[in-house]
């Protein structure tokens, strides 16, 4: 006799899975029906490096008339003189009136010129640069500087300038600054000469100034005298005289600022003449490459220290011809150096094309990657481009970003290229081509040459997690989708910005950045219209559909709604379809039977691709249905399965079946699935008979969807299929045994066929997989008591229904699990919001079911044996 609530959970209706008639959000099916929908993985596709290091590799869709060279001679002849034309290359044309011969200037404007300088203020001194002070203040602290002779022109120009000379043991004053001299004028060059600052106003008399000595030239002495007749001149002014004052005062400033750089250019000519010029007469001998090499390090630390580098140097020229003519000496690591000093010495043109074109040849071989470490050149290029003007330098751009590209391909440069800003450079590049596009409305292939060559870089650089939060940091990645749509036509760019977000998009979070904007799927659907029997790069461009389309339901929906996806992508499947089908005669008429790959080919590898999009869309609610119902894409995963075996190619396979388990789980009246289950039923018989475990628990999967219906039912059991899923049981991997257990719950929904759970031992089977993975999996759990509550509807006995054994097991295990307060252990990788849903399952779901269950067997057992209550 029952009692009235044990009657009233008899007439509870038998478990299944709920039918769609209960719609429910992405979240609830993905996590409530566990493995009925799930996304598909696959492997990026791999590029092998290529063998030899060129501006544009073997695959370029560029012929060799169409591109520049990567192979090119380069010799001193190539560089031409800094100063042959001037700068705008424009050529000047003559005069056309002859210059008027100057005449001599009168008493009034001689004695205006004759007017001596300021002395230098100490201030504009402190404004030098700092290495020019170092001299200053060395050569004031007895720092001896090697014998120099002055030209007798120079010396007579030097006087003139000059406030105060002595000679002898007293000072020579000229321009504040102090030349100590042991002897005369005459003993100039064999002593050397000590500069001092002096920045004071003191007066030294005549007398004391040439004391000790009779050599001094007169000049010196009657320019000293007409200084005086000046000063006395100057105390009784006349009305010319005062005009003369105020244009003097006009332009003292003027005066100030040229006598500053005469000082300037005396440290100048010092440093030159005792540091630069003994290492050029070195450079000139050029008795081995180890010498020379050294010799080019410390003239590169000469010039820094001297503020000789840039384009302001006044010997620049002289310099620059002294390096070029080193070139033809063929040493790469010498060529780095003078590469190096070049670059510093900020030439322009040709020039700097024809460094950069060494720098490339340079790196084209990789044994040269130590070299080019060694020597840091990759901040110098990189200074080229954030320095020099893009339109003016296109040609120089791009033998310089090709010698990145080169160096790019050895990782272990990649995290000095991030550090020195190389992802942030090359971008600014790509919007500076965005740019100058927009402007002109049309594409320059120059641009194009420069942009396979930035975009081959970024390539490389983005294989770095660093380089990857760069990219994302300065949102690149609308900037890489622009360029694109602007340069749909070149074939190059388009592959490599498709390499590049294959890396990125392999990663969340700049697969979430690049969902978020909305233009790329539009962009994507073009690429594959337009090179739709280009294998590589479609083959990227699924990849990355397949990478957004994984976890976001927004970017399922947005690329979904775009205009022509579905006709896309079955054009697409259908292209490749049929090179398959073509490939698999060619194979069978040279009389030798396939054998099995280990690897896809490249165009199974394009429809594994396409299969995981198809999967992965059909998870949202609304996508679903659709391609359900949709015959030509229902056919061609049918027709995969029907000439493919998992031998053949195993993830094309697994890959049709789980896209055919997403699109069974829709139960619409439209539903091409529907019509053809039968079919598709059959076709899973080869899966579940294989040796394949994957293949095997994605059959099951379809199983578990097709199962609801009655047909299918009676087809299991026809076919024995049901006895298959019993030994499934027996897996002991939790995923096969959800998804046996789920066709064994559906099998049990009809009276008929809850006989064969004793088939082959079942029920114990059953029990087994609730105290196996009961304590960890509710999920399984649930199912498991769910299928055991179907079993036992019309039970009168419970050890008659499921044994002795197995009823004192189920009350042990069904009492500690409703009697301990614990929460099932869930996996760390969950996030909270997952955490708190299967707690609330845990709690709605699993305890009910449990708990009727449990009573169920209380109320139809009479005998109790006591047992130990077994660990988990």
């Amino acid at each position: 006799m029952l009692s009235p609530s044990d009657k009233k959970l008899e007439k509870l209706d038998p478990f299944y899975r709920p039918s769609v008639s209960k719609q429910k959000t992405s979240a609830e099916i993905i996590n409530e029906a566990r493995n009925a929908l799930r996304t598909v993985r696959t492997q990026r596709p791999f590029t092998p490096q290529e063998d030899q290091r060129k501006l544009f590799g073997p695959k370029s869709s560029r012929t060799p008339e169409n591109r520049p060279p990567s192979s090119f001679s380069l010799h001193a002849s190539s560089f031409e003189s800094p100063d042959s034309r001037p700068i705008s290359g424009a050529r000047l044309s003559p005069l056309e009136l002859k210059p008027k011969t100057p005449t001599s200037p009168t008493a009034e404007e001689d004695s205006f010129l004759s007017l001596p300088k300021p002395p230098v203020d100490p201030a504009k001194i402190r404004r030098i640069s700092s290495a020019r002070a170092r001299l200053f203040r060395a050569a004031s602290q007895g720092a001896l500087l090697p014998d120099r002779t002055l030209p007798a022109a120079e010396s007579k120009k030097t006087v003139k300038s000059e406030e105060t000379v002595t000679m002898g043991d007293s000072m020579v004053k000229i321009n504040g600054i102090y030349l100590s001299e042991s002897n005369a004028v005459g003993n100039l060059k064999s002593h050397p000469l000590q500069l001092t600052y002096d920045g004071g106003f003191s007066e030294i008399k005549e007398q004391e100034m040439f004391k000790g000595t009779t050599s001094l030239p007169s000049l010196l002495r009657s320019g000293g005298d007409q200084e005086r007749r000046r000063a006395r001149a100057s105390s009784c002014p006349s009305h010319s005289d005062l005009s003369r004052l105020e244009t003097t005062v006009s332009f003292a400033g003027s005066k100030a600022d040229l006598q500053e750089k005469d000082t300037e250019k005396e440290v100048d000519e010092v440093f030159w003449n005792t540091r630069i010029v003994p290492i050029l007469h070195e450079l000139e001998k050029e008795e081995n490459i180890e010498t020379v090499c050294a010799a080019c390090t410390r003239l590169h630390h000469a010039l820094e220290e001297g503020n000789m580098l840039g384009n302001k140097f006044k010997r620049r020229s002289i310099l620059l011809k002294t390096l070029y003519k080193l070139v033809d000496v063929g040493s790469d690591l010498l060529s780095l150096k003078l590469a190096k000093i070049i670059l510093a010495l900020k030439v322009n043109r040709k020039n700097l094309l024809n460094v950069c074109k060494l720098i490339f040849k340079i790196s084209r071989s990789e044994k040269n990657d130590s070299l080019i470490q060694n020597d840091s050149i990759l901040e110098s290029l990189l200074e080229v481009l954030s320095r020099e003007d893009l339109q003016m330098n296109t040609e120089a751009f791009l033998y310089c970003v090709g010698a990145l590209k080169f160096i790019s391909g050895n990782t272990g440069f990649l995290n000095e290229m991030i550090s020195k800003g190389a992802v942030e450079i090359l971008m600014n590049l790509i919007k500076q081509i965005n740019d100058n596009t927009m402007k002109c409305g049309v594409c320059l292939p120059d641009s194009g040459h420069l942009l396979v060559q930035v975009t081959a870089t970024l390539r490389n650089l983005a294989d770095s997690p660093l380089a990857r939060r760069k990219f994302l940091s300065i949102g690149a990645l609308p900037d890489l989708c622009t360029v694109t749509e602007q340069y749909l036509d070149d074939k190059d760019v388009c592959n490599n910005i498709a390499r590049i977000f294959s890396k990125l998009t392999s990663y969340h979070d700049c697969c979430a950045a690049l969902a978020n904007y909305s233009r790329c799927y539009a962009l994507f659907l073009n690429l594959i219209n337009k090179y739709q029997k280009k294998q590589d790069l479609v083959i990227r461009i699924v990849f990355i559909l397949g990478n957004l389309t994984a976890k976001n339901n927004q970017a399922r929906e947005q690329f979904f709604k775009e205009k022509g996806c579905i006709r896309t992508l079955f054009s697409l499947f259908q292209t490749f379809h049929k090179l398959d089908l073509n490939s698999r005669k060619q194979v069978g008429d040279g009389g030798a039977q396939a054998k099995p790959q280990r690897q896809p080919s490249g165009v199974e590898d394009v429809l594994i691709k396409l299969t995981r999009v198809l999967a992965n869309i059909a998870i949202h609610p609304h996508i679903g249905p659709a391609l359900a119902a949709k015959p030509q894409v229902v056919g061609l995963l049918l027709t995969t399965l029907e000439y493919k075996s998992i031998d053949d190619c195993e993830e094309l396979v697994i890959n049709a079946t789980a896209t055919i388990n997403n699109l069974s789980y829709y139960q619409v009246k439209n539903s091409i699935i529907h019509d053809k289950k039968l079919y598709i039923a059959e076709l899973l018989l080869k899966l579940l008979v294989s040796n394949n475990m994957d293949g095997i628990l994605e059959a099951v999967r379809v199983f578990g969807n097709l199962s609801q219906y009655r047909d299918i039912c009676d087809f299991i059991v026809q076919k024995n299929v049901h006895k298959f899923m019993i030994a499934l049981l027996d897996a002991k991997h939790q995923d096969i045994c959800f998804s046996a257990c789920g066709v064994l719950l559906n099998l049990t929904v009809d009276k008929d066929k809850r006989v064969i759970l004793k088939d082959g031992g079942g029920i114990k089977k059953l029990v087994d997989c609730l105290k196996d993975f009961g304590p960890s999996d509710w999920q399984l759990a649930c199912l498991v008591c769910k299928t055991l509550w179907n079993f036992s509807e019309n039970i009168t006995n419970a050890s008659s229904c499921f044994g002795d054994e197995d009823t004192n097991t189920l009350l042990v295990l069904l009492s500690s699990f409703l009697d301990t307060d614990e929460e099932l252990a869930l996996d760390g990788s969950f996030d909270q919001d997952l955490k708190n849903y299967h707690r609330v399952h845990w709690e709605t779901e699993f305890k009910p079911v449990a708990q009727q269950l449990l009573n169920r067997i209380q109320s139809h057992h009479t005998f109790l044996e006591p047992l130990p209550v077994p660990s988990f």
